[in-house]
């Protein structure tokens, strides 16, 4: 493995933006026929540039924060993606579903979300890529302490 570092990326200005975050009305899925709404925010930082966060809020807070990679949840606005606790699947007209639907699952239970597709599509492009370009983010990511930290 080569042991040379990367060039250091340009470190943004004192007025530019290093987060970004989206507070949307989600659909909890409580049976087949019964859900509920229920307020979630997803947020991205540049120096996490690989993961968005998705936490719930307001009454259904008790499910947490779930992070995950945001390739994934760009990935899944396309086709069905992810293995695993996190499983994402674009919308379908065919079935009547305009959402992106959001299969999270814990060691208890497993929770199905559904999220406006266009408004995070929209936030993906335009706040979360622009902050840290597709490809990119390898170069965002202090790999000594990655090192470190796994090593401890």
């Amino acid at each position: 493995m080569p042991t040379h570092q990367p060039l250091p990326s340009p470190q943004p200005g004192p007025d530019a933006a290093t987060s970004t975050d989206i507070t949307l009305d989600a659909r909890l899925a409580l049976g087949e026929h019964e859900s509920v709404d229920v307020p979630v925010r997803l947020g991205y930082r540049r120096d996490d540039p690989l993961a968005v966060a998705l936490e719930f809020l307001g009454p259904a807070a008790e499910a947490g924060t779930w992070r995950f990679s945001r390739d994934l949840l760009w990935e899944g606005l396309q086709r069905p993606a992810g293995l695993g606790d996190v499983r994402i699947w674009p919308p379908c007209t065919c079935h009547g579903r305009a959402s992106l639907r959001i299969m999270l699952r814990g060691c208890d239970n497993v929770v199905l979300i559904d999220l406006p597709s266009r408004q995070i599509r929209r936030w993906l492009r335009r706040d979360c890529f622009t902050l840290v370009p597709q490809g990119s983010e390898a170069g965002l990511i202090d790999w000594a302490a990655e090192l470190d930290g796994l090593a401890a």
